[in-house]
Order: C-alpha cells, then structure tokens, then sequence
C-alpha cells in the first residue's frame, strides 16, 4: 500500500479541469486537480462533491451565493445543487467522489475529463 505524495502527484500533469485519481476508498475516488479560470455551471444529481484548495484560492459559484475557498479549506457541494468553480489564477485541489463521476455533471461539453484517468502506481 504506497503512500501517496500529493506534491509529488501533481507535479506529473499540467492540465487543467482534468482529474486524476491518485487514490481509492471503497467505491469512492480520491482526484487531484488544476484549476484555472471558469468552469460550466453543472449539478450532480446523485452524489455531493468535495472540494478541498491544497494552493490557491477557489470560488465555488452557487445560484444563492458564493462560497471561496484558500490552501486548508474544503466545502462539500450538495447533490443536485447547480454550481460553477472558478480559479482566479492557478488553483490545486483535492476531490473526493464516487467512482466513475464525470467532472461536467449533467452539463458535458468540451470540458468533460477523460474518464479514468488515473495517477495510481
């Protein structure tokens, strides 16, 4: 069982509102991300999402309120709650979903990641 240096995981990419699975946890995915600029507002219907800022500072647009986020700080968006990141300037975080969640949600687009995409040794 490796452990998993978070520093050392996200110097492998340089992609941005691509994650990568660096871990697993039960039927959950544990992903690093890079985040820049806006992303497309979205809902997952099925399942929260967790958020967690390792360098920079997120906002994490709500249609009844903006929540931002520094280095140390996680929030959890809700299932079925539209929301949309933005990352003013470049932002690493951690996301912790169930396995096989698509990044858009119900949204698509050109920004849906690659499924699978994994960092894992």
């Amino acid at each position: 069982m490796p452990v998993v240096d978070i520093a050392d995981k996200l110097a492998l990419f340089s992609d941005h509102w691509s994650p990568k699975v660096v871990a697993r946890l039960n039927d959950y995915e544990i992903k690093l991300v890079k985040l820049k600029g806006e992303f497309v507002w979205h809902t997952h219907e099925d399942t929260d999402e967790l958020f967690l800022v390792i360098d920079g500072r997120l906002t994490i647009q709500l249609r009844d309120g903006d929540v931002t986020l520094g280095p140390g700080q996680l929030f959890v968006v809700p299932r079925g709650v539209e929301h949309c990141p933005i990352a003013d300037g470049d932002v690493s975080a951690m996301l912790i979903e169930p396995a096989g969640v698509v990044n858009t949600g119900d949204a698509g687009g050109e920004l849906t990641a690659a499924r699978d995409t994994s960092l894992l040794d």
